[in-house]
């Protein structure tokens, strides 16, 4: 079960809590005529480096009745280009003894090769081509199409609780485009038209939307050549690139439904709305979801877990999104234990919450895990690059990934506390009962 929810939530999650390794994580920016925006970090200690170009660009870019543009566009990107046969982008890394990948949330999509240091050349290229001549054509429209509406049907529709964060997003946002989620309507793909698919590439995947991040066992001066070489000549968007600025007005009440699925064990989802990043309250509920369920010694997992055993397990997270968005408490009940019983138990250990200031000793231990990731949470030259790529792309600002620790240190027991009392209120969340399709 516990892999289950972690397959589900693994893209949500991939931007959470980016700490900086040990020691500052140096780096050189700037940006090329064109707009494209540039971040070197050397670290020659192992001989790979890191390609990576975020856009920005996510689902929360794209029209009511066209969603899932941005996801398939992640697929789309490796059908080839106007240099590369179709079929054949992956195969040139592969053969390098690299990896590549690309990854879509609400918020931005992710395309990066990981490869031994003297094939950076060929990651450049790589990436300058699908900026610039990527094959949005009829042919791979249509391959595309077939694939990302049988991975809706594979991961979502025939995966116990794959519904789980579109009935949650659906009920929790009503004008905000937060309330679709990045795999996107099947019909909406089905129906839309190849200059469609164009015209959305001509918006979004230009130089002037986008920051490139190199990162590893390079030359700072001659990686700044290689980038001129192989981006510098590619023109800036025409386009204006849309930011939607929607604001969603506040829940007015609790939204309380029951989803049957095709699922054995029932589900308890709390989605409570939640401030935007990189906001203080938002490092509070950060501080307060580590107390609750981070760890076997967490409120939540004591309490309802081992000595109670109430439930088989509990978490408790913030969708990490760049606008607010919500915080998920979800539970499995233990064997014989009603979802009622389950959710008075999990609200009494939020209302001490509220309730009690946490103690000195607690909260000490707290700082410490923050802390820990500090240390921990950046040692791979991967994860270094996405989070550079992330606080360019999100905050105009990559050395948060040196000081954001700052910024949940400076959280107090109070401001857990009233950020408990502030979100985490009957008339802010969603509530869902997953049930089996056999108790309808």
């Amino acid at each position: 079960m516990k892999k289950t929810l972690l397959t589900l939530f693994a893209v949500i999650l991939t931007g959470n809590l980016a700490f900086a390794g040990q020691g500052e994580i140096e780096f050189t920016e700037y940006r090329l005529d064109n707009g494209l925006h540039v971040i070197l970090h050397q670290d020659n200690t192992t001989p790979i480096v890191a390609v990576s170009v975020m856009y920005h660009v996510g689902s929360k870019n794209e029209q009511p009745d066209r969603t899932g543009f941005a996801h398939f566009f992640e697929h789309l990107m490796f059908e080839g280009t106007e240099n590369i046969p179709r079929g054949e982008y992956s195969k040139y890394v592969e053969k390098a003894g690299g990896t590549l990948n690309a990854n879509t949330t609400a918020d931005r999509t992710y395309y990066y090769e990981i490869m031994p240091s003297n094939q950076l050349e060929m990651g450049l290229w790589l990436e300058s081509e699908r900026m610039l001549h990527a094959k949005v054509d009829s042919i791979g429209i249509q391959t595309q199409k077939g694939v990302v509406i049988e991975e809706k049907k594979q991961r979502y529709d025939n995966t116990p609780y794959g519904s789980l964060l579109a009935e949650t997003m659906k009920r929790a946002f009503k004008e905000h485009p937060y309330r679709w989620t990045t795999i996107g309507d099947p019909d909406h793909i089905r129906a839309a038209k190849d200059e469609e698919f164009q015209s959305f590439y001509d918006e979004f995947y230009v130089p002037n939307n986008a920051v490139l991040v190199i990162a590893g066992d390079i030359n700072v001066d001659d990686t700044k050549n290689k980038v001129e070489k192989y981006f510098g000549s590619i023109p800036a968007g025409e386009k204006e690139i849309y930011r939607p600025n929607i604001v969603e007005p506040p829940l007015g009440g609790e939204v309380r439904d029951t989803i049957f699925d095709n699922i054995q064990l029932p589900l308890l989802i709390h989605a409570y709305r939640t401030p935007a990043l990189n906001t203080s309250d938002y490092y509070a509920l950060e501080m307060l979801n580590t107390l609750l369920s981070d760890g076997e010694s967490s409120r939540l997992k004591k309490a309802l877990v081992d000595e109670q055993q109430i439930a088989l397990q509990i978490n408790s997270f913030p969708l990490p999104f760049r606008d607010p968005s919500v915080n998920i408490v979800m539970a499995f009940p233990n064997m014989g234990n009603d979802l009622k019983d389950l959710e008075a138990a999990m609200e009494a250990e939020i209302e001490e919450v509220k309730t009690n200031l946490i103690g000195e000793k607690e909260f000490q231990k707290l700082k410490n895990q923050i802390e820990n990731d500090f240390v921990t949470g950046n040692t791979r030259i991967a994860t270094r690059a996405n989070n550079l790529a992330r606080y360019h792309t999100f905050f105009g600002n990559a050395n948060l990934i040196n000081t954001e620790i700052e910024n949940y240190l400076a959280v107090s027991r109070e401001d857990i506390q009233r950020a408990a009392q502030k979100y985490f209120t009957e008339d802010n969340r969603v509530v869902l009962f997953y049930l089996p399709k056999n108790q309808q």
